[in-house]
């Protein structure tokens, strides 16, 4: 009966980490698309370009390589 409650327990915890990670992300979304809208007039091109070439720099700043990109 034990090993039952923990392995819920598990499920449940990870299942809340997921779905808060999830509930952030979506934040987070919104936010980037309302300050699209406001700066530049709901203009995707230029955030999108802007966000890509940010993004890959973030990746390559820790270690001065590209590898991350190499696990997807």
């Amino acid at each position: 009966m034990k090993k039952t409650k923990t392995l819920v327990a598990y499920f449940a915890k990870n299942i809340s980490v997921v779905i808060a990670l999830v509930l952030v992300w979506r934040g987070v979304w919104y936010v980037l698309d309302g300050m699209d809208k406001f700066f530049f007039g709901s203009s995707h091109t230029g955030t999108a370009l802007g966000g890509i070439i940010l993004g890959i720099l973030i990746l390559y700043l820790p270690d001065n390589d590209l590898k991350e990109i190499e696990k997807l």
